[in-house]
């Protein structure tokens, strides 16, 4: 795709810039890195961004269930 917005994270114009569309809004990235910054979400107890599955828990989203027991929730495990 030849787009020639700017990136919303960064505001760099690059010419294999892409767009990512998330609930139903287009963003434009120039990399991977600049859609995580903006689009991942942050675990509720560490502040990572989750690129990977996550756990949630009452519309709480952690980056895995040890950061989910340290905020006091129980019962959850890790994806395998």
């Amino acid at each position: 795709m030849n787009n020639t917005a700017p990136c919303e994270t960064c505001g760099n114009v690059y010419d294999k810039a892409f767009t990512v569309t998330l609930h139903g809004q287009p963003h434009v990235f120039d990399s991977f890195e600049c859609a995580i910054h903006a689009l991942a979400p942050i675990c509720e107890h560490c502040d990572c961004r989750i690129i990977g599955h996550g756990v949630e828990s009452e519309g709480k989203i952690f980056c895995c269930a040890h950061c989910a027991t340290h905020a006091g929730e129980r019962g959850l495990k890790d994806r395998q």
